[in-house]
């Protein structure tokens, strides 16, 4: 894309010419409309992905709020289309053209922003942990009466996951999963982590923690643009599809082929995927902190 288009007044503010910002909007539809029409189509026939779901589900996304393309608050569009957006008034006309009124930003939204911030931070001051090889989702099914994912079978016996469970370190540090484990499970977790408690135990080797930029970069929008909304749904999306290869379910019926963490090759091949994710999530963070320092910078 041909950015010679745009410039740049007052330090980060970004003006957009219309057929520059319309190709971002193509761009961002190209992303991430086929995986909501696909999540919409299994709706509607009743079915369900044990992978993609999650990021719809779980997340409780509006399909239209992922869908609608929304500039930055550090963008402002030119051009006849941008009027549109007035319709919305979170918007408004300045001099470098159509763009967010961050006096219009809520109360409860900016302190949610300020915490998602200060989350990140925090989460970025403490080294990575690139150890616990995604038995969190083995700890969910261990001992447990019930199958998570019922749709979906185990590629091994409950006896196996038993077996790969006690005999290996579980040192998850994230709630959000933690909270899952079976109760026979609970106690062999080195940590006890607490929602209170995120800011001491978040750290991004974590892959589910990397997901969750998608989850608050999400929950900020149209605070929070639609160009780095898009890229972390993306790294999510890849995060997820680590996550499940690695557990202890049979994908083979969605073309997935399983990580065995239960073996020291698979535990490698585990480490090196979740550098990577590690990788481009510091990326993702280090715009997403950015963007939460503009709008709480720029509000009166």
């Amino acid at each position: 894309m041909d950015r010679q288009a745009s410039f740049v007044v007052e330090d980060q503010i970004q003006v957009l010419e219309e057929t520059e910002w319309k190709s971002l909007a193509a761009a961002h539809e190209e992303g991430v409309g086929p995986y909501i029409d696909a999540y919409r189509k299994r709706r509607d026939s009743r079915q369900k992905h044990p992978v993609h779901d999650f990021l719809f589900a779980y997340y409780q996304t509006n399909r239209t709020t992922l869908r609608r393309w929304r500039p930055a608050a550090f963008q402002f569009l030119r051009g006849d289309a941008a009027r549109g957006f007035l319709e919305d008034d979170r918007y408004h006309e300045t001099e470098y053209g159509i763009g967010l009124n961050l006096d219009r930003l809520e109360e409860n939204v900016r302190e949610r922003i300020c915490w998602v911030r200060s989350l990140i931070q925090a989460a970025k001051s403490r080294p990575p942990r690139f150890n616990c090889f995604g038995l969190h989702e083995w700890a969910m099914v261990y001992k447990a009466k019930e199958i998570r994912h019922e749709t979906t079978p185990l590629r091994l016996s409950p006896e196996e996951v038993a077996k790969v469970v006690e005999g290996s370190p579980i040192r998850c540090s994230h709630w959000d999963a933690f909270r899952f484990f079976t109760p026979a499970a609970r106690p062999l977790n080195e940590l006890t982590p607490e929602a209170e408690g995120r800011e001491e135990n978040e750290q991004f080797g974590c892959i589910h923690f990397n997901m969750d930029l998608y989850r608050w970069t999400y929950k900020g929008s149209p605070w929070l643009g639609s160009e780095l909304l898009r890229a972390c749904f993306e790294l999510a999306l890849e995060a997820r599809e680590l996550d499940m290869r690695a557990s202890p379910y049979d994908l083979s019926e969605y073309d997935y082929k399983p990580i065995y963490i239960e073996t020291a090759a698979g535990r490698e091949e585990y480490r090196e995927e979740q550098q990577r994710i590690y990788r481009s999530g510091q990326v993702l963070a280090d715009r997403l902190m950015r963007e939460c320092d503009f709008v709480l910078s720029r509000r009166k």
